[in-house]
């Protein structure tokens, strides 16, 4: 062939070939124009087949040893304790199988409902919650400041304050949110479901109840020393709940209504996410929690809801709490003529106390303190007196 045939041929043979990396199936021989081709010698790997067949009866002797030891050993205990029971029934009808406690194994303790002796775990209500959320418009950044202020002069405290005008629906928060121990102000929400159970012809407040020893706590109150075997109606025992903070009238109303669960599940029918009672009262240790928000939350529904309460519990309610005979924290820091709903609470880590204020200029406002202090320190009552009268003058200017 012409050497510019040949030059010619080898550019047309590689303008067919494609851009794209062939599979191995697609490359075509190289042209070797009467040398022979090159042709790959085949490779042969080397089976030692005694080996493989060596191997596959070891496997097969296991696999079998494995299977005969369940068929043994496993199929028939599992036969008798499982399969016989559910046909004939256990053969130690003594022993009873808590088929719920297996499939929610924490439900003891971590359970917050009791619904048919069972115990389970439920939320707060989010969707249609009783209780209505607090309208609230602009902070009132000056009063937060001066109480600020008030807190530099106390660094042992640790308040948590909550304040809200009914005129104007602007508020303060310090701390607002934080969970506290409630102390004897949990006696608030009990109050309440024991209006609501009696608006649910539940009980009625002419019911009476014997006082025992099982119903004595120590602490606040004067019940502990009356008369064993005395009754009381459950309007007495409201009234001195919250006059006296009583905590063997609290008990018996608890005991009551449903005891802790009924409250609870109650406390998250409102909506209220952050207050529980968890022990019978005296309650020394501060194991019932709540949040200034909370609070105010449920003096204000008590208050401004009419389709939570019916006017004649709601008045009830303002009786009792317009006659408690501890004036000493916020009550104390009040101008003269000043009325105010409330409850108190008080141990030995937490000092606090949660009501309404009526000014005799007609203005109206929510407010809610709780501190933090060291053991009885009574710097937790000079600063909730001092807080008291910088919010009051604050809100009637």
């Amino acid at each position: 062939m012409p050497k510019l045939a040949e030059q010619y041929d080898r550019r047309q043979f590689y303008a067919d070939v494609k851009p794209t990396y062939p599979r191995i199936s697609e490359v075509r021989p190289l042209r070797t124009y009467g040398k022979p081709a090159y042709t790959p010698r085949p490779v042969h790997l080397q089976v030692n087949k005694k080996k493989v067949r060596r191997n596959n009866i070891l496997h097969k002797i296991i696999s079998t040893l494995f299977f005969t030891l369940i068929a043994v050993f496993v199929l028939p205990l599992g036969f008798h304790r499982v399969t016989m029971s559910f046909l004939h029934g256990s053969p130690y009808p003594e022993i009873k199988t808590d088929y719920h406690a297996l499939r929610f194994p924490t439900t003891d303790y971590l359970a917050n409902d009791l619904l048919f002796n069972q115990r389970y775990l439920t939320g707060v209500e989010i969707k249609k919650p009783q209780m209505q959320k607090i309208s609230e418009t602009y902070r009132m950044g000056d009063l937060e400041i001066s109480l600020k202020n008030l807190m530099a002069q106390y660094p042992s405290i640790h308040p948590s304050i909550y304040v809200w005008q009914y005129e104007t629906e602007k508020f303060a928060d310090i701390n607002a949110s934080e969970i506290f121990s409630a102390a004897s102000i949990i006696k608030l929400p009990v109050l309440i479901e024991l209006f609501k159970s009696v608006e649910a012809k539940q009980v009625s407040l002419e019911d009476k109840m014997t006082l025992t020893d099982y119903y004595r706590a120590e602490g606040s109150g004067s019940l502990q020393f009356k008369a064993e075997n005395s009754n009381w109606t459950l309007d007495d025992l409201a009234r001195i709940m919250v006059t006296e903070s009583d905590n063997s009238a609290t008990n018996m109303i608890m005991s009551k209504i449903g005891s802790m669960v009924d409250v609870n599940r109650a406390i998250r029918s409102w909506g209220l996410n952050s207050t529980y009672v968890q022990t019978w009262l005296p309650d020394l240790t501060g194991n019932n929690h709540t949040t200034a928000r909370d609070l105010g939350t449920m003096l204000y529904n008590i208050d401004n809801n009419p389709n939570f309460l019916d006017i004649s519990s709601r008045e009830k309610i303002f009786d009792y709490m317009g006659h408690v005979h501890n004036n000493r924290l916020i009550q104390a820091g009040l101008g003269p003529g000043a009325l105010f709903m409330h409850k108190t609470g008080d141990i030995g880590k937490m000092l606090g106390d949660a009501g309404i204020v009526f000014a005799p200029n007609g203005k109206k406002y929510v407010v809610v303190i709780l501190a933090n202090r060291p053991h009885n320190s009574v710097l937790g009552k000079d600063f909730i007196v001092k807080a008291s009268e910088i919010i009051y003058n604050y809100m009637v200017r």
